[in-house]
């Protein structure tokens, strides 16, 4: 492989990478604006549905799913099953009751948090770099959820999304490289619907208008093509390089949450996010760091 041929693939991995947290950021701002008129589960029913049928028809196309799971991977995809769920009914919550890039940045905490969690239940290497970017990081979620006089406490909810994608992303890690990335993420949305069809019992449903339905027809798509560019970046560029463009998400968040909400991140906001950004960043280049390390290793001793 060439240098010129590397290179247009990271360009086309950061690309995809980029519109993939647009779309993601997108699909946010119009369940935002759907739950302002559809009940909350009939919401995740309806989106999950549509989710549901258009991964499907996507991984028989491919030829990606298999169902036939051993017991051991099932109980890997049931708790990572468990943290989508988990995620979905935190995230979305705080969704309607915070601005939109306070949520999505509270969200960038995640590689700390999956780093921070690895090192304690899975005993993987954790060297005082990261662990000082991740007490860093920390501290900029504190200036973004702010307890005290003005804390919010919905901001609870999207710490506990946080948690809830931790737990899923574990779950992933263990996961045999054999085990579709399809299935899985077709497992997930049949229990996310699940979910909504289970609340959707204690609360009444809707009429659902015209704009309503538009709005979850976007947001299921831009949710399928955020899912698609997400997976296939991964598979075109160089991780080193691609990994760090998952944080266009805050920025296409604020844009949205700026012309669609009207709401602009305070100065103490502002900060928290690039503290958040930047420990994140500097987890993700002590990870390759130590990758680059055992492969040496590795060579070495071959």
């Amino acid at each position: 492989m060439t240098v010129e041929t590397t290179q247009r693939e990271n360009l086309q991995g950061v690309g995809m990478m980029t519109a993939s947290m647009a779309g993601f950021a997108i699909n946010d701002a119009f369940m935002k604006l759907v739950l302002e008129n559809v009940p909350f589960y009939q919401a995740i029913v309806l989106r999950g549905l549509a989710v549901t049928f258009m991964l499907v028809l996507i991984g028989l196309y491919l030829r990606k799913l298999d169902f036939r799971l051993s017991r051991r991977d099932g109980k890997l995809v049931l708790w990572r099953c468990v943290g989508e769920v988990g995620a979905t009914y935190f995230f979305i919550t705080a969704l309607i009751h915070m601005p939109i890039a306070n949520v999505t940045a509270v969200l960038q905490s995640l590689p700390l948090t999956v780093t921070l969690a690895g090192a304690v239940f899975m005993k993987e290497p954790l060297g005082w770099r990261r662990f000082s970017a991740i007490v860093a990081g920390f501290m900029g979620v504190l200036l973004i959820v702010r307890p005290g006089a003005d804390f919010d406490v919905y901001a609870l909810y999207a710490l506990g999304a946080v948690a809830c994608v931790t737990l899923r992303d574990l779950s992933s890690r263990r996961l045999p490289g054999h085990i579709s990335t399809w299935t899985v993420s077709v497992f997930a949305a049949i229990s996310v619907t699940l979910f909504g069809l289970v609340g959707s019992l204690f609360e009444p449903w809707e009429p659902v208008s015209a704009s309503s339905f538009g709005l979850l027809a976007g947001a299921t798509l831009c949710l399928i093509g955020a899912y698609v560019f997400s997976v296939s970046s991964m598979r075109t560029g160089t991780l080193a390089v691609v990994t760090p463009f998952r944080y266009t998400g805050i920025l296409w968040a604020i844009i949205l949450g700026v012309v669609v909400f009207g709401d602009w991140p305070d100065t103490l906001t502002i900060i928290g996010i690039i503290i958040v950004v930047g420990s994140g960043l500097v987890t993700l280049y002590r990870e390759q760091v130590m990758l680059r390390r055992k492969i040496d290793s590795r060579v070495t001793r071959i």
